[in-house]
């Protein structure tokens, strides 16, 4: 038994360590389901991703890992972080992980001892996601070999599964998206069943590198991005004659189908955003402006305003439907 394990036994927890003892696979009629399904897949190479991690940097924190729309994550917290270099160690023991074959297995624990077995383990992010849980909560872990994570699953259930992957890039993150917590280190990866899958999806990524949108705004003369408009684009020539040409289309397809177009302030008052809900609810993501000791704000969305437009007049049952369209400017505070 390793180090990690002997530490994770709780005999101070009462019957703590009975429960942890009866470790109980996946079961056998939803197996085939979840080896199937690339959600389940994505997320077991996420600990394999942890597992590996724990073992070359055992001081390392554990935040959290889950399949993402291609591939999946995990957020550490290490001393001075992870950087593209360590990709390459990473994924080296990631393949003795997978060729070691560990049966994923899934056990459960009342809330109090699974806090106790969470602190053992000297993880405090994982702490922090199991005390937030209800404490009638049943809580599940799942183990494979010398690592075990707090986790809901659902996994496939062997690592020897998981036998084509690639870590594609590491970025901070903060802990649960808030940029007054501590920035923690996300590593990205994509994994299939066979290395044929995983090339055609690298070989796809680098096919879309060449159509990025930004590579070819610059190479075309479309548009220019400047630091003096941070996330604005400044059109060029040819990018307006495209622009142009897009409008119209959108144009003919809402007059064919019996819209009118109007068009509403980019400056709003305060009142209307109050009324609408913005205000408290979406301030912190609105441009905001005093004038003449008068609060207003740039429109974030078109809505608002196609209200007004709406109530102008009386309206009747009659005139339903009404199609109304506008190509609106809007701004919004937001990450990119």
């Amino acid at each position: 038994m390793s180090n990690q394990e002997q530490r994770l036994e709780l005999p101070q927890a009462g019957n703590a360590k009975e429960k942890v003892d009866k470790i109980t696979t996946t079961p056998e009629g939803d197996s085939d389901r979840h080896e199937q399904d690339m959600h389940a897949f994505w997320h077991s190479s996420s600990h394999v991703l942890a597992h590996a991690v724990k073992r070359l940097w055992p001081e390392t924190k554990l935040a959290i890992g889950p399949a993402i729309e291609n591939g999946f994550y995990y957020d550490f917290d290490r001393e001075g972080g992870f950087s593209t270099e360590d990709l390459e160690a990473i994924e080296n023991e990631m393949k003795a992980i997978s060729k070691a074959n560990y049966k994923i297995e899934r056990f459960t624990l009342p809330r109090d001892e699974a806090i106790e077995f969470v602190k053992a383990m000297d993880e405090p992010y994982k702490l922090e996601m199991v005390e937030a849980l209800p404490e009638d909560e049943a809580i599940s872990f799942y183990r494979q070999g010398d690592f075990t994570d707090l986790c809901a699953g659902p996994h496939v259930r062997y690592t020897k599964q998981i036998k084509a992957f690639k870590l594609t890039s590491v970025s901070g993150a903060y802990w649960h998206g808030d940029e007054k917590n501590k920035m923690l280190t996300r590593i990205y990866g994509i994994s299939y069943p066979n290395r044929q899958q995983l090339e055609d999806y690298l070989t796809m990524l680098e096919e879309a590198k060449a159509r990025d949108h930004r590579k070819l705004g610059r190479e075309l003369e479309l548009f220019m991005m400047s630091e003096e408009g941070p996330g604005f684009p400044f059109m060029l020539p040819k990018g307006m004659i495209m622009k142009d040409l897009l409008i119209d289309y959108w144009k003919k397809l809402h007059n064919k189908a019996g819209y009118v177009l109007v068009q509403t302030p980019m400056i709003l008052s305060r009142k209307l955003w109050e009324e609408s809900g913005h205000w408290d609810h979406y301030k912190d993501n609105m441009y905001t402006v005093k004038i003449d000791d008068e609060d207003y704000a740039v429109k974030p969305m078109n809505c608002p305003g196609g209200m007004i437009v709406y109530k102008s007049k009386p309206r009747s049952y009659r005139d339903l439907p009404i199609r109304m369209g506008e190509l609106g400017l809007v701004h919004r505070h937001e990450k990119s």
